[in-house]
């Protein structure tokens, strides 16, 4: 095996699991350790999440136990990048690095490693330690706990939510999520240990934070007006000068969570005012959410075209079925009716619902803009379609059809045929993004997914009373119990 034949795809899902396990692995950890004053402080590694664009790059990133004074282990996150020779690669020198790595110093970030950055171009992979990214100088100084709590002092003083004490006497900062170049997510919370007053920052490029913010809130505010019991995150702040959103800490559970213990009635009536919920929000005004980027079918179909490149690459057998359905939902599509775009959340799955005793509560609009409603439908069927086959559930059409029965008050026949091709596009972006590739059921549950996928299609032109096309004449694989996915590890003291 070489790096030339798993990452042009040559070597199929054998050779991305040869990056995972092995010697790609061994170069890892031997970089990693180099980067700190002993080998014995380096921990074990654990793999977050990969991509894979087959013949460009892949990229995983881990979490990093990190032997610190006391004997105890800090937590850092880590993102690798493997690109073959002459393929794309990120533009920035020496000179950079340098004066990240001298601001992270100075912020009392960098220790205890003596870099954040090393380069191995034999191996084409480049390992970047947080808070490092050059799209991102910004995330060094929102890692200092000094600076945060100025940062936070400031906001508080202008907000109208501001918790109460203000603000703590210091706090501790952790990396939700860490991808350099894309986007962050930063939690802070109080140092010594006081109930509330945890805060998350998001990170993003360009002006979406700043739309994000401005549509939240008007989000927040048209839900409160207009039906009970369901609520949005509000904002705190959004600081320009960093291009930060700061987000209060939301109680409760998502809803993610509690599809395996809920009692059925309790499920029913979340499904329920779900559904309600998101009706009430594809009514908000274009003024209240503000400016917002343009998203329509053929746009949404390209995205998971470029998500799922990788999946006839190394899932051979179902490249035919993958491209079939994007054209199949995008001619089927053609013929249905159109409405205009409204407001839509743009990632609305189970995660972002949160359920407390006060009701519910919408999270993450981070990708909300105008498009045709039935995408947001689309999402949240096709992500209780994944989560029942992950946990091996029975129930999933009643489960969707309590959605559905929130949300169909207001709904036209158009737009839910509509979003059953929503649905089953986004099964195959769920599939390219959700179903780990470091899973060892990773080739059986995306062939369930695929095959689920091709069943909506079906199910949806039997709705338009439409011939079935040959190649569309399959059931769907039972949704048989598999294994929860796994944490691969790097080797290391525990």
């Amino acid at each position: 095996m070489n790096l030339a034949d798993a990452l042009s795809g040559r070597a199929g899902l054998k050779g991305i699991r040869w990056m995972f396990t092995g010697a790609p692995r061994e170069m890892l950890r031997r970089e990693l350790g180099a980067l700190l004053p002993t080998l014995k402080m380096l921990g074990p590694c654990r793999l977050l999440q990969a991509r894979f664009r087959p013949g460009r790059r892949l990229v995983a990133l881990y979490q990093v136990r990190v032997r610190t004074e006391g004997a105890k282990h800090g937590v850092r996150h880590i993102a690798v990048i493997w690109t073959l020779a002459g393929g794309e690669s990120r533009v920035c020198t020496t000179a950079d690095f340098a004066a990240m790595q001298a601001e992270a110093a100075l912020h009392g970030v960098l220790a205890p490693f003596r870099e954040l950055v090393a380069d191995v171009q034999a191996w084409g992979m480049r390992l970047e330690v947080s808070p490092l990214d050059l799209r991102f100088p910004q995330l060094i100084r929102l890692s200092d706990p000094r600076y945060v709590r100025e940062m936070l002092a400031r906001a508080y003083a202008a907000s109208e939510m501001a918790p109460e004490p203000l603000p703590h006497a210091g706090y501790v900062v952790w990396s939700v999520r860490y991808w350099p170049g894309k986007r962050h997510v930063l939690s802070y919370g109080p140092r010594d240990g006081a109930k509330g007053g945890r805060v998350f920052a998001k990170l993003s490029s360009g002006d979406k934070a700043a739309r994000a913010s401005r549509a939240t809130k008007g989000a927040a505010d048209w839900l409160t007006e207009h039906v009970d019991g369901v609520s949005a995150v509000r904002p705190l702040a959004y600081l320009p000068e960093d291009t930060v959103v700061l987000y209060p800490r939301v109680f409760g559970t998502p809803l993610s969570d509690l599809l395996r213990s809920i009692p059925r009635p309790e499920l029913a009536q979340c499904l329920q005012r779900a559904g309600v919920a998101l009706h009430t929000l594809h009514r908000l005004p274009e003024v209240a959410a503000g400016p917002l980027a343009f998203h329509d079918f053929g746009m949404e179909v390209e995205e998971v075209t470029k998500e799922s490149a990788h999946l006839p690459v190394l899932l051979p057998s179902q490249g035919a079925a993958v491209q079939a359905i994007l054209e199949r939902a995008q001619e089927l599509h053609e013929r249905l009716p159109q409405e205009p775009p409204t407001f839509t959340h743009g990632d609305f799955k189970s995660e972002h619902l949160w359920v407390a005793s006060s009701g519910l509560t919408l999270i993450d609009f981070d990708t909300c803009r105008f498009a045709d409603p039935a995408l947001d439908v689309g999402k949240l069927l096709a992500d209780l379609q994944l989560r029942f086959l992950t946990d091996g559930q029975t129930g999933l059409e009643q489960a969707q059809e309590q959605f559905l029965a929130g949300y169909a008050r207001g709904g036209s026949r158009q737009r839910l045929v509509r979003s059953r091709l929503y649905q089953a596009i986004e099964l195959v972006k769920l599939t390219a993004r959700r179903v780990a590739l470091f899973d060892h059921d990773w080739a059986s549950r995306s062939e369930q997914l695929i095959g689920q996928a091709q069943a909506v299609i079906n199910h949806a032109q039997g709705k338009l009373g439409l011939p079935i096309k040959r190649h569309f004449l399959v059931s769907a694989p039972d949704a048989r119990r598999e294994s929860g996915p796994h944490r691969l590890a790097i080797g290391g003291p525990n």
